[in-house]
């Protein structure tokens, strides 16, 4: 048996219609897994069209993961879709917001955490209670470099992935033990529109490359192997851990 072998899963990818998210969503569909993916608008269908074109099973739903009865709604159409079953939840969604600390808006980090963080709860718990009656399931949370150190200027980011590392691991010592592998990735430096200012200011682009042992930012590719490793059975006793994808950035 292939321990890889994902093939006729169900999941839902949240953040599935950019970046990292799609790249995440892809390689499932890839790998013969029946995908919806939750966008925050309408390109959403757009995506899931264009991922159906290839000949791929994949649904898209308008999500607004800050709203909690959204959520509620988004799941439950969610699975319905999926025919009430699901597999693999991957929460990829994320939004940050940039100032200096001492005038850091409190509008801005509630609506920072309330994305990064406490929506990624709730697709959790909503998701165990679909796993835990079979006594399987496989959730991938997106962590951040920040779960690890500080940043500048984004201290509600930070405190959202710090907040995926803990909830993460907290998670999976309640459900390790009832079949539920929970981890969580931690890109690193990664080329998408969310870095755009970094990658367009040549000195700090120019700083961080030379930090990154490989020499170069990440790509959404660089996430659909490790991606593919927490999904499948071949990581069946790997729980509670986050896994940088930094391209050995945090061992510099």
């Amino acid at each position: 048996m292939n321990p890889y072998d994902v093939k006729g899963q169900k999941a839902i990818v949240t953040g599935g219609t950019r970046g990292l998210g799609k790249g995440m969503a892809e390689v499932l569909l890839e790998a013969g897994v029946e995908v919806v993916i939750f966008g925050s608008g309408a390109s959403v269908h757009d995506v899931a069209k264009e991922f159906c074109d290839r000949g791929f099973t994949c649904h898209g739903l308008t999500v607004d993961l800050a709203d909690a009865k959204a959520r509620e709604e988004g799941f439950n159409k969610a699975l319905e879709a999926l025919g009430g079953d699901l597999d693999i939840l991957v929460t990829a969604a994320g939004v940050q917001k940039r100032h200096k600390s001492e005038e850091f808006p409190l509008d801005d980090w509630n609506a920072v955490l309330e994305v990064n963080l406490t929506a990624v709860f709730d697709l959790c718990q909503r998701a165990a209670r679909v796993m835990l009656p079979k006594g399987r399931g496989k959730i991938v949370n997106i962590a951040s470099l920040l779960s690890f150190f500080g940043g500048y200027t984004v201290p509600a980011y930070a405190a959202s992935k710090g907040g995926i590392a803990q909830l993460t691991k907290a998670l999976s010592n309640e459900w390790a033990s009832q079949g539920i592998c929970i981890n969580a990735l931690a890109p690193g430096y990664m080329a998408t529109d969310m870095n755009t200012a970094l990658l367009a200011d040549e000195g700090r682009n120019a700083e961080i490359s030379a930090r990154i042992p490989t020499h170069r930012w990440g790509t959404p590719d660089d996430m659909k192997g490790p991606l593919l490793f927490l999904a499948s059975g071949a990581s069946d006793y790997v729980n509670g851990t986050i896994i940088p994808v930094d391209g050995g950035y945090l061992g510099r």
